[in-house]
């Protein structure tokens, strides 16, 4: 259904149904890997998968008003099956970086350059421009006064 998804394990899906008489109310837990391509390297990442949701199903077709997205039942069985791959569609990220430091995935170093974070730049003062802060400690003659 999506491209980007090159594969996924097994889900394991756990919950609970709570059934009245207009509507069935599934509580439920998906747990699992998809197998997504790295956006640097194109190389297969394991993305965890870990959802909590509830889904309403209508079994009478009346109009319930709620604020979370309701399903109408078709016939007399409920399928899970599309709407756990609504979800697990809804799940795969925009951008998805490999840790791994291994020669599969992407360089983290070279030659005069490196891969910081974000944290890392806002410490660090490049070494060109280090003499500036020198300059602004300096009295500036003229402006004796």
């Amino acid at each position: 259904m999506n491209p980007e998804i090159r594969g996924a394990s097994p889900m394991h899906v756990r919950g609970r149904a709570d059934i009245d008489s207009a509507k069935v109310t599934f509580h439920l837990n998906i747990k699992g890997h998809l197998i997504l391509p790295c956006s640097r390297t194109l190389v297969d990442v394991n993305y965890p998968i870990n959802v909590e949701t509830t889904e309403t199903f209508l079994l009478k077709g009346l109009d319930y008003e709620t604020e979370e997205e309701v399903h109408q039942v078709k016939g007399d069985v409920i399928d899970l099956n599309p709407i756990l791959h609504e979800i697990l569609l809804l799940e795969v990220p925009m951008q998805v970086f490999c840790e791994d430091s291994s020669e599969e995935g992407a360089p983290q170093s070279g030659k005069d350059w490196e891969v910081i974070q974000e944290q890392d730049k806002q410490d660090k003062v490049d070494p060109r421009l280090a003499g500036l802060a020198q300059f602004f400690d300096q009295n500036d003659p003229s402006s004796d006064s």
